[in-house]
C-alpha cells in the first residue's frame, strides 16, 4: 500500500500531465497551421474564389456567344463594325445629331424703364 502522500503526488502528477495535453490541444486546435484560425482563412479565401469564377463563367459564355455570332453571321459582323469602327453602307448617309448646351439664365435681369435702380431699406420694426 502505498503512502498517502505518495498518492497524492501521483495525482498533482496525473493532473499537470492533463493540464498540460488539455493546453497543448488548445494550442493546436486554435493556434496551429491547420487549426480554426487558419480554416477559417481558408473558407473565406474559397469564397472569394467561387464568386470570382462565376464572374469569369459569366464572362466566358459571353465570350462563346459573341464568337459563335461572328462565326454564323454578317449582322454581328455589321454591328460591331457600326458601333465600333463608324462604318456605314455605300448606299447610306451617316447624320450625327448633337445636343447643343441650354443657354445660361441671366442672374440679374435688366431694369425696367423709369424703375428706380436703388432698392428701398428693409421696414424697420
Amino acid at each position: 500500500m502505498a503512502h498517502p502522500t505518495e498518492q497524492g503526488l501521483k495525482l498533482q502528477i496525473l493532473i499537470a500531465v492533463l493540464i498540460a495535453a488539455l493546453v497543448f490541444l488548445q494550442y493546436l486546435l486554435w493556434l496551429a497551421e491547420d487549426g480554426v484560425r487558419q480554416t477559417y482563412a481558408l473558407r473565406i479565401t474559397i469564397q472569394a474564389q467561387t464568386e470570382e469564377n462565376a464572374a469569369l463563367d459569366e464572362r466566358n459564355r459571353a465570350l462563346e456567344a459573341d464568337v459563335a455570332d461572328l462565326k454564323n453571321g454578317l449582322m454581328a459582323i455589321e454591328e460591331r463594325a457600326r458601333a465600333e469602327m463608324g462604318m456605314i453602307r455605300p448606299d447610306e448617309t451617316f447624320y450625327r445629331i448633337l445636343e447643343q448646351p441650354l443657354p445660361k439664365p441671366i442672374e440679374n435681369p435688366p431694369a425696367k424703364p423709369g424703375a428706380s435702380s436703388r432698392k428701398s431699406p428693409a421696414p424697420s420694426h
